[in-house]
């Protein structure tokens, strides 16, 4: 168990206790089009291209299922060497949270927690692919968050 102190004098801190119900992969994939063949017998060099992402949902009223989803494509050229996309779920559990904190544990905490799991999973796919090792490299959960927050909203299309 986590316990995460909110910002406020001391007379008003209250405390937030956030819970980690339970780990799991909720879903995965992998696609390697040659296999661990590299195109025209090149040298190994690939570009790759990493995508994370994170989503919420509401269980109880105190309990929400955090997604952490990272996508990994490593391309050589114009080929494709492989794609391997983990979503990486959390049930946890946040009492005494003010909705600014909540917003803070669902998109930087819960997700620093999940990622040591999706990484796990990722570099699997990878060896089992047949390509050398892949190692996803640390992420700064709270600096994306507060880049995040930041940005302004998106404004959505008006028909």
């Amino acid at each position: 168990m986590s316990e995460v102190r909110t910002a406020g004098s001391e007379s008003d801190m209250g405390s937030v206790q956030v819970t980690l119900q339970s780990v799991y992969l909720k879903d995965c994939s992998y696609e390697s089009p040659n296999g661990p063949r590299l195109p025209n017998n090149q040298a190994w060099d690939p570009k790759f291209q990493l995508n994370m992402n994170t989503a919420t949902e509401e269980l109880g009223p105190d309990v929400r299922e955090v997604l952490l989803t990272v996508t990994v494509e490593a391309k050589q050229n114009d080929a494709t060497l492989y794609l391997a996309e983990v979503k990486q779920g959390g049930v946890f559990t946040i009492n005494g949270a003010t909705p600014d904190d909540l917003k803070r544990l669902v998109g930087s905490f819960c997700p620093n927690v999940l990622f040591p799991y999706a990484r796990e999973v990722i570099s699997d796919l990878i060896i089992k692919g047949g390509f050398p090792n892949f190692v996803l490299p640390l992420v700064n959960f709270d600096a994306l968050f507060a880049q995040a927050a930041q940005q302004p909203p998106q404004a959505g299309l008006v028909n």
